[in-house]
């Protein structure tokens, strides 16, 4: 039966789990509440200090402002899923989900084609980095790289939107582009093309720079002195692991969405499934948080600041 109005999506890959959906709910819950405060803290520390505005810290702060976004996109919505007993979901909000998530995820790739090219400015062309990446540019970049993304994906809704579709049931956790347009009655060739292409420009088009800028980083690194490698190293080594996670992550939800995983077990699927929208957001704060040794000076002169201002309070 064909139905272009469809009002709600419905998600099958929930299970019934009893009473433990509180114990699931609170650890949640307590997982969006860390990845929140972690990113929002970053964030308040970069703004609030003048030697953190620099081109890689703003990168950095368009990074965790790009993880609270995707993990709104995800954590409310599962929040609501595991305390329901029915998993349905409004076709207006599924539809706005999918925004959030493809965009977050297009966002963070762009990001981090971005950051490679200014660690390969910082790295092999120290003398030239001030006048090549200025403030001015790096915002520049900032604006083009989310407004790029919106624009992209909303054409890709826009097409998604206008299919008649033949059932409602989503097999998955989330509402997902390509599983909504797999619901379709109608001919999908021009989603799907369009869909190819918009990977491929998600994912390849971001890792052309990415592949140039350490192709150039590790040739500075084998002809240079041990100084140059160790900079290289620090620099370089969040942000590797940062993209090879991510990548990771995006990779497989591409092909699960698109291929037939029965042989992978449920249990799996559904953690790898999330894999990306969780683990990236709190890796990435974490991470540099630890690694980037101007942050985490920051935050301790943030953070003894705030104690002697309690101090001299309670005195």
């Amino acid at each position: 039966m064909v139905n272009s109005t469809l009002s709600y999506f419905i998600l099958s890959t929930y299970i019934h789990i009893g009473t433990l959906r509180y114990l699931y709910f609170t650890l949640t819950a307590m997982l969006y509440l860390f990845i929140v405060i972690v990113n929002t803290s970053l964030i308040v520390v970069i703004c609030m200090n003048r030697r953190l505005h620099e081109p890689m810290y703003l990168f950095l702060c368009s990074l965790f402002v790009n993880e609270l976004y995707g993990s709104t996109g995800l954590f409310p919505f599962l929040l609501v899923q595991i305390l329901s007993d029915i998993h349905t979901v409004s076709a207006p909000f599924c539809f706005l989900q999918i925004f959030c998530l493809y965009t977050y995820a297009h966002v963070e790739f762009c990001n981090l084609a971005i950051m490679s090219y200014d660690r390969y400015l910082a790295i092999c062309c120290p003398l030239q980095y001030n006048t090549r990446m200025t403030s001015n540019k790096v915002v520049i970049f900032i604006i083009v790289i989310w407004l790029y993304s919106f624009v992209k994906f909303i054409i890709t809704l826009s097409l998604n939107i206008r299919l008649p579709l033949c059932g409602n049931v989503i097999n998955s956790l989330y509402c997902h582009n390509y599983l909504v347009v797999k619901l379709a009655c109608s001919d999908t060739k021009v989603n799907n093309i369009y869909g190819l292409f918009g990977v491929v420009l998600t994912i390849l088009v971001p890792l052309l720079p990415i592949f140039f800028s350490y192709m150039k980083i590790l040739k500075v690194c084998f002809s240079g002195c041990k100084q140059t490698r160790q900079k290289a190293a620090s620099t370089c080594t969040p942000h590797l692991v940062s993209l090879l996670n991510f990548s990771f992550g995006c990779c497989f939800e591409i092909l699960q969405s698109r291929f037939d995983m029965s042989g992978v077990p449920n249990m799996l699927r559904i953690i790898l499934s999330l894999y990306f929208l969780i683990i990236q957001p709190l890796l990435n704060p974490v991470m540099y948080g630890l690694q980037m040794s101007k942050i985490r000076n920051a935050c301790k002169h943030l953070f003894c600041y705030k104690m002697l201002t309690v101090h001299r309070d309670i005195m």
